[in-house]
This record gives structure tokens, sequence and C-alpha cells, in this order.
């Protein structure tokens, strides 16, 4: 039987270590990540290789990247994970802000969902507004 949890906790710390191509062992046809909120403005739902290149996309904006498990939970065939982040911004952000050079903190859940042992879906739902801050976009 497939470790649900563990699973999870790696498809997460993809975003510490930039292997986003490493989870396609265990991410299903169709996968489905939904961004509550985006990091740019909104919500989106992102497939598998869109996700792929958001990752890409963060680490040619922020270096010293860590992705702590703070928390893990799993019922059925979910697993919700509470994460903390941490990264140095030292590329644009947005398009629209040069590096601030800042590190910055913060955290968030993400839930995923698995059907015959892939992971199918997951929805994201961080802190923002720490991120912001961490960063000095915002007062």
């Amino acid at each position: 039987m497939p470790n649900h949890k563990e699973t999870s906790k790696h498809f997460i710390q993809l975003w510490g270590d930039n292997t986003p191509h490493l989870a396609t062992d265990y991410v299903a046809p169709g996968y489905v990540n939904h961004q509550l909120p985006d990091a740019f403005a909104g919500t989106s739902t992102l497939d598998f290789a869109q996700w792929q290149a958001l990752v890409k996309d963060f680490h040619e904006k922020f270096s010293d990247v860590r992705a702590d498990i703070l928390l893990q939970v799993a019922e059925g065939e979910y697993v919700s994970t509470r994460f903390e982040f941490t990264a140095t911004n030292t590329g644009p952000f947005d398009d629209h802000h040069p590096a601030t050079g800042n590190t910055s903190t913060w955290t968030g859940t993400q839930t995923d969902r698995y059907q015959d042992g892939k992971l199918v879906e997951s929805w994201v739902d961080w802190d923002k507004y720490s991120f912001l801050k961490g960063l000095g976009l915002i007062d």
C-alpha cells in the first residue's frame, strides 16, 4: 500500500530542491493543482506541466528555498499537510518588482487527493500576506 503521507511530503519538498520532474512517478495523468491565492492575483487551477513551470519560475526568482513540513493528517485517499517555506528573493517578482534581497517565511496547507495510488488533485491555501510582507512589498 502506498504511503500517501510520504508522497505528499516529498511533493511539497520539491519546492525546496527544485526537482519537480521527479514527481512524475506518482502524479496521475490529468493532475490538477488549485492555488488559493494565486501568487499573482486571484486563484488558479494548474495542470501538472503548469505546476512544473510555476516551480521553475519560483526558483528563477528565489534562492535558499527551504520547505519544512509542520504537520500531516491522512484520511482515506486524502492527505493534508501544513508547511512552512522560507526563501530569499533574488530575481524580479511578478515582472513589476525588482529583487528585494529579502528573505520571507510563510505557511500554508496543501490537501492532496489520491486515486489508484497516484496523486490526482491538490488544493493549496497559503499565507500570501506574510509572503509579500517578508519581501517588503507591503506594510
